[in-house]
């Protein structure tokens, strides 16, 4: 699927959505993980401590299955900077897609608007499950 339409609608978002002081604003650091490091951070003990997901795939792959407690917001919807934009910053955050492509190209808006803590399903849900994980339906 050619992303570039997609980058085309949320650019004028991303810098509408931007903070206005950027310089106050540092850029989220994002740690990029397989699906083993993924699943041991979701299942650690403090449950405070754990990020929400973010499922970025279409809500048809998204009904198909996901990781259990994801939350959907949809790379290709046209409303898709304005949701992100309206999460809390100080919180952390895993986002991931089908293969890694999407939330990989997400990244930068991540970072454009100031979160926190992001972390990155390397090989989204397809690794997810090629490492025997569980998705619910």
């Amino acid at each position: 699927m050619n992303l570039f339409p997609a980058l085309l609608v949320a650019l004028p978002l991303l810098i509408t959505a931007a903070p206005a002081d950027k310089a106050k604003i540092k850029p989220a650091p994002v740690i990029h993980l397989d699906a083993g490091q993924t699943s041991k951070i979701l299942n650690g003990p403090d449950k405070k401590k754990r990020p929400t997901i973010i499922d970025i795939r279409t809500l048809g792959e998204f009904k198909a299955g996901h990781l259990q407690g994801a939350v959907h917001i949809d790379f290709l919807a046209e409303d898709f900077s304005t949701k992100i934009g309206k999460l809390n910053r100080n919180t952390s955050y895993l986002v991931h897609c089908q293969s890694g492509g999407r939330s990989s190209n997400s990244l930068a808006l991540w970072k454009t608007l100031g979160f926190g803590k992001i972390y990155h399903l390397d090989g989204g849900l397809l690794a997810w499950k090629k490492a025997g994980l569980p998705i619910v339906k």
